[in-house]
């Protein structure tokens, strides 16, 4: 057990609203996504609504952008899913779908295991993100940080050896 998970969230703002008929492939394919992301292996939790997704959550002072916010057990096992799963069909057409964001879009960050982010976290590391650029703090897959130190199992490194900082491959990064 590792004492810190990956959190995720990523925001998009569609061209029409989720009800348009050119938004129509987009919702059809929540569910497959969803369940395909529950299934991953790594992960841990998802935000959703009744629902069983995330559509109608509403964040950033804008009711139009829609949010999706995860967690994993490590950056590799969100990488898979996004970059290397039947995820990657639907990343393709984002741009049929969604608005090209100006600035930022998705923030990565490390929460200690077993604790879930809010929205309010969430909004704060995108901020920071946007502002300052890749941090410890909220980073990207192009800029990776490594979990902070913390309680390792006994079969880890010892503690004087520093975490390895993950590496970010080709694959991570947004075919669309």
């Amino acid at each position: 057990m590792t004492s810190h998970q990956l959190a995720q969230l990523n925001i998009a703002l569609p061209i029409e609203p989720l009800t348009s008929p050119r938004l129509a492939g987009f919702v059809a394919a929540l569910d497959e996504i969803n369940a395909l992301a529950d299934a991953a292996p790594g992960f841990v939790w998802r935000l959703q609504t009744e629902d069983g997704d995330a559509t109608a959550v509403r964040a950033f002072d804008d009711d139009r952008l829609i949010v999706n916010m995860s967690v994993w057990t490590s950056l590799d096992a969100l990488a898979d899913y996004a970059y290397r799963s039947g995820h990657v069909r639907v990343l393709r057409r984002r741009k049929e779908w969604f608005e090209a964001m100006g600035e930022a879009y998705q923030v990565l960050w490390w929460v200690p295991a077993g604790q879930l982010p809010t929205m309010a976290d969430a909004e704060q590391r995108l901020t920071h993100l946007r502002t300052h650029g890749p941090t410890e703090y909220a980073f990207t897959f192009r800029t990776p940080f490594p979990a902070p130190a913390g309680a390792a199992p006994a079969s880890a490194a010892p503690a004087s050896a520093a975490p390895a900082a993950p590496t970010a491959q080709d694959d991570w990064f947004c075919p669309a």
